[in-house]
């Protein structure tokens, strides 16, 4: 028997995939901290960005899901650590205490994301996209501070490199675009 073709993804998963504190992956103390005033002074960073088509229009609604490492490079994040409300057994948040390596976000109408965290202790941060008129969705990686290195960045042109870096805006704070095609299209992985 043959595989059966993909369906696009979307949008139906905004409406059940998104929950409370889901881009707020750092643990401990998580409010307060912002893209303006940012949260390193907690040990924490702030990355942000937004996703662009290829014409250069917002995607107001796609969905990001992060993945990485605590400060010291450990992939073990802390299972468990969403609350259900007792009645409804709908996800109500975080627990705001344990790190989880893990954060799922929407985009706004603007098409603009936010992820508080921690700076991860290998260097990047994984991310995979999910958009409408997406057969499968997207990996890529955000390097932040020095320029990519390693395997997989190593693998790429310079220019291509540098395209996989997160701008520090200033102290603490990330900007790190997501472009789904054209000319300044977001390096994607393929993880066949």
């Amino acid at each position: 028997m043959k595989p059966t073709p993909s369906q696009t993804i979307g949008p139906f998963y905004g409406y059940a995939l998104p929950f409370a504190g889901g881009g707020d992956i750092r643990g401990g103390d998580i409010r307060g901290g912002d893209i303006r005033g940012g949260d390193i002074a907690r040990g924490g960073i702030t990355v942000h960005g937004h996703v662009y088509d290829g014409a250069g229009a917002p995607v107001s609604d796609a969905l990001l899901e992060f993945w990485q490492a605590d400060p010291s490079g450990g992939l073990r994040g802390a299972p468990g650590t969403l609350r259900r409300d007792p009645v409804t057994g709908a996800i109500i948040g975080r627990d705001g205490v344990a790190f989880t390596g893990f954060g799922r976000t929407p985009t706004d109408a603007d098409g603009h994301w936010t992820l508080r965290t921690h700076t991860p202790g290998n260097g990047y941060i994984s991310v995979c996209l999910f958009a409408r008129g997406l057969l499968h969705h997207l990996y890529t990686r955000v390097y932040l501070g020095a320029e990519p290195s390693g395997p997989l960045a190593d693998a790429l042109t310079p220019e291509r490199r540098r395209a996989l870096a997160a701008v520090e805006e200033r102290e603490g704070v990330y900007r790190f675009d997501i472009h789904m095609q054209g000319e300044k299209e977001t390096v994607f992985l393929d993880f066949a």
